[in-house]
């Protein structure tokens, strides 16, 4: 059985390790240690490991830049890595290991494994979607203003404002619905394996683990790709909103 909540490995004071944050914290470091090793060792002709890199960051750095060429300076960091990070964090998840090896709570059959996908957890996902939606709205009242950001919520005109409202609610919709999408995905995901595996120990879970590795790709492509729509029609003035959805549905599509 894969318990929905993360278990606590053991605590510093009052704070509680859980299994997914120390999958965190080895994601974070070996991105730091990716970015070291990368940013230190290009070349004019590159290897293997640059060209994968080079063509992702390509990829998203043209597509925000063909919507919004004014504003890729400040959208492209936060696409490029909620999507390094989610990647990697879901697939995490299927390295031999991770979700198998642990200890067994009070003697029980219990397993408590070390080290689980993080991506498994509500409460990273949720602050993930958290700091989409907020860092969002940030910009969109640093960069459009505010009079312009509180003019997409409120209006003298009855029906306007009463879509206001409504846009209102959705953006707390938006939140939920990027955490529990990551996180139904990757925990159904893990619990399809794990049953699985329980059941045959070899060739059978082969199939699974490379649909997972789909997925996981996908889930991540898929939050990024909305973060970037997001902050692309959030950075437009209101009044250029409709336009601007529409460019971005139009070169999404030409890019996928």
């Amino acid at each position: 059985m894969v318990p929905i909540a993360a278990e606590p490995i053991f605590n510093i004071g009052s704070f509680s390790i859980t299994n997914t944050l120390i999958d965190t914290l080895i994601i974070d470091v070996i991105i730091v240690a990716l970015i070291f090793f990368v940013s230190k060792g290009i070349k004019y002709v590159p290897g293997s490991l640059q060209n994968v890199i080079e063509m992702v960051i390509e990829i998203y750095y043209n597509l925000i830049e063909s919507i919004i060429p004014e504003k890729v300076q400040v959208i492209f960091p936060f696409a490029m890595t909620f999507f390094l990070f989610i990647l990697l964090i879901n697939w995490s998840g299927l390295i031999p290991g991770v979700g198998t090896i642990g200890v067994y709570e009070n003697h029980s059959k219990n397993l408590i494994p070390l080290i689980r996908a993080a991506s498994s957890d509500l409460n990273l996902t949720l602050a993930l979607a958290l700091i989409s939606v907020i860092s969002t709205h940030i910009l969109s009242i640093r960069y459009t203003g505010i009079k312009d950001y509180l003019g997409r919520y409120f209006s003298l005109n009855p029906i306007n404002l009463f879509v206001g409202l409504l846009e209102i609610v959705l953006e707390f919709a938006k939140i939920v619905s990027f955490s529990f999408r990551l996180f139904g995905n990757i925990f159904a995901g893990e619990v399809v394996i794990f049953t699985i595996s329980a059941m045959f120990a070899f060739i059978i879970p082969l199939p699974f683990m490379a649909l997972e590795i789909i997925v996981g790709g996908v889930q991540a492509l898929v939050f990024s790709m909305l973060t970037m729509a997001f902050m692309v029609i959030f950075l437009t003035p209101h009044h250029q909103v409709e336009h601007s959805a529409e460019k971005i549905l139009n070169k999404t599509i030409a890019q996928i």
